[in-house]
């Protein structure tokens, strides 16, 4: 942030780069419950994906405030989170749970190890204490904007292939539950009319 903006101290820099992860613990624990009341999970992972799209590029081809890049980050990854994470025991028997788990860490975790090499390399630096050039901090926002559009088509295939096993991740709560009692009112009502032939 400092390359890039002179005027800040590193304190404030700091600061602006933490607002990511300050965002994220006040909303997390909210959006989640908000997810929970809703559902809609697989679309809210794509339009997290999409609105995560205007901060690599603000970050990249304008000169506006980074806090503004950071807090909308931070905002979009607490939706993200919480609709993508708690989406994985919906569509895996609960008997492969723990491994289902373990390969979407590992996943991630990878991606985020191959990234920071290729980061490292667009960097370029060996010393934290040489200026990096404006031009290589925009090539980096810019590989993290082709992430973002990656994440899109990802998000988008991941509803295609959601709506043909059921729409699962997309289910709301209030239809979910409507829908239910629509199922077994019919049944409650046989039930009731065979018991009263066999009484009578």
């Amino acid at each position: 942030i400092q390359d890039k903006y002179p005027d800040y101290t590193q304190q404030q820099a700091a600061y602006i780069a933490g607002a990511v992860y300050d965002s994220s613990l006040v909303l997390s624990a909210a959006v989640g419950m908000l997810i929970d009341y809703i559902g809609l999970r697989g679309i809210f992972a794509i339009l997290c994906a999409v609105m995560t799209l205007p901060v690599f590029a603000l970050l990249a081809f304008t000169f506006v405030s980074p806090l503004v890049s950071t807090l909308w980050l931070g905002i979009t990854y607490s939706f993200a989170a919480a609709s993508m994470w708690p989406s994985i025991p919906l569509v895996v028997p609960q008997a492969t749970l723990g491994t289902a788990m373990g390969l979407a860490t590992s996943v991630q975790m990878i991606g985020i190890g191959i990234s920071n090499l290729i980061v490292g390399q667009i960097l370029g630096t060996k010393s934290s204490e040489v200026k990096i050039p404006l031009w290589r901090w925009q090539q980096m926002m810019i590989f993290m904007l082709a992430n973002t559009i990656t994440c899109v088509f990802t998000s988008f295939a991941l509803n295609v292939v959601d709506k043909r096993q059921d729409g699962t991740l997309n289910r709301t709560t209030k239809r979910s539950s409507t829908v239910e009692a629509a199922e077994t009112a019919p049944l409650v009502r046989e039930e009731e009319e065979g018991a009263t032939a066999s009484i009578n």
